[in-house]
């Protein structure tokens, strides 16, 4: 009998432990896969739903739904989130920025992952004339649409739900594929239909530029992307956030991000794409940081700091790999690291902290701190001829110099990294 009991167990397990490992390869965001749902939170960051499980941004492993949102737990019958948005109703702090899942015929209105009280609700009790089991949904505010709205889908049916009245405008999208899940980000809103998606307009549906696209070409960071890819194309354009940018001293400018990069020649309008394993193969992918400075590019993985000489191609110096406390002084990670002018003293971020570090000196010392006050992290960092750029996800910001970084309390204009550093408008 205890024989039959170890058999039993040891069966459990190993069934256990294939099913886990199945859902892990399923569960990869770069094997094309179609997403139940897509919300943004009250940060700007994408949560990309999959049956039980959750991404969080645009890189990372899932995670169980649960762990975020415990209640969705509490209703196992009710299958996946279906549809998910984020609230944009300023004249309602009730509803205002709170996250609405629809699951079968509920809603779940969650406000800094807490479930607001009274819910799940029917979804026709929250939404009076929308139909139960979506497709997808998405906010629309004004004036992208004429009024506080939501916009749901249900196979060929459109419903523009106005969120002051409560009034329901039926529409037909007819030049847009149904949506298996939509989303609103950087003004601009997408429709993913399988493991594709299209950017449309949301009064009227219409699909403008060359549509449907790979969703995983834009929207996630991988190692690999599809057959069809365009790999200029999608740098220039990808929605997520840069690791490193630099220029050299000849004006070339960089710009990393997972395992490719780009890179723009001075006096020459034309980007080029590559991966990080064929032009810096000591590196193989994701570097934290980089700068130039005396014609070497100074790039920083981890606690170690690689040295190349520029020109074509790059030349790794040799001893390097060496550690960064040895090399500049400072125990990495780092976030970034940048050179203004031509100067010799590096400014390198980390933990809202900037620090420099005279590049003339022996040994190199990190000091001169300063207290970022702005930003929570920050991904990537360059000074050009206007001054210093500051990358924060998907957006830079301009600061006349890295004084002003450290004294300013107020955020200057942000802008679209893509659009004005790669000419990327869609």
């Amino acid at each position: 009998m205890k024989l039959l009991a170890h058999i039993l167990c040891l069966c459990l397990a190993l069934a256990w432990a294939q099913s886990e490992e199945h859902a892990a390869a399923v569960l990869d965001r770069c094997e094309g896969l179609e997403m139940d749902a897509v919300a943004v939170n009250e940060e700007g960051i994408p949560y990309f739903f999959k049956g039980d499980h959750l991404f969080k941004g645009f890189h990372g492993k899932a995670e169980l739904s649960n762990e975020s949102f415990a209640e969705l737990d509490d209703h196992h019958h009710l299958g996946h989130v279906d549809a998910a948005f984020r609230m944009h109703y300023e004249d309602n702090p009730a509803d205002h920025d709170h996250m609405f899942f629809f699951l079968d015929t509920k809603v779940f209105s969650y406000y800094q992952h807490k479930l607001e009280d009274g819910y799940p609700k029917d979804i026709s009790e929250v939404f009076p004339g929308i139909p139960d089991h979506l497709d997808a949904a998405v906010e629309c505010p004004k004036p992208e649409c004429d009024e506080d709205s939501v916009i749901f889908f249900k196979g060929d049916d459109i419903y523009h739900y106005n969120v002051r009245t409560k009034a329901v405008d039926e529409k037909e999208f007819k030049s847009m594929p149904n949506c298996t899940s939509a989303f609103h980000f950087m003004d601009h809103y997408y429709c993913f239909h399988g493991h594709m998606f299209s950017k449309f307009d949301p009064k009227t549906g219409e699909v403008h530029g060359r549509y449907p696209k790979e969703a995983r070409d834009y929207f996630m960071r991988c190692s690999k992307f599809s057959d069809d890819s365009d790999h200029v194309e999608r740098e220039r354009c990808s929605r997520v956030h840069l690791d490193a940018i630099t220029s050299d001293n000849a004006g070339n400018m960089y710009a990393f991000r997972g395992h490719h990069f780009l890179r723009r020649d001075e006096g020459n309008d034309t980007l080029k794409a590559d991966t990080i394993e064929h032009a810096f193969k000591e590196l193989h992918s994701e570097v934290d940081a980089v700068f130039s400075y005396e014609d070497h590019l100074y790039m920083i993985k981890d606690d170690q700091l690689f040295l190349y000489k520029v020109g074509e191609p790059h030349t790794h110096l040799d001893g390097y790999p060496k550690p960064l406390k040895e090399e500049l002084g400072i125990e990495g990670p780092i976030e970034a690291a940048f050179i203004c002018g031509d100067h010799h003293i590096a400014h390198i971020i980390k933990d809202q902290i900037i620090y420099e570090v005279d590049l003339k000196v022996s040994p190199r010392v990190a000091g001169n701190e300063h207290p970022i006050a702005l930003f929570k992290k920050v991904d990537a960092a360059m000074c050009d001829a206007l001054g210093l750029k500051v990358i924060v996800g998907n957006h830079f910001y301009h600061f006349g110099s890295p004084m002003l970084l450290t004294a300013s309390r107020s955020l200057p204009e942000q802008r679209r990294v893509s659009l004005e550093l790669f000419g990327c408008d869609h």
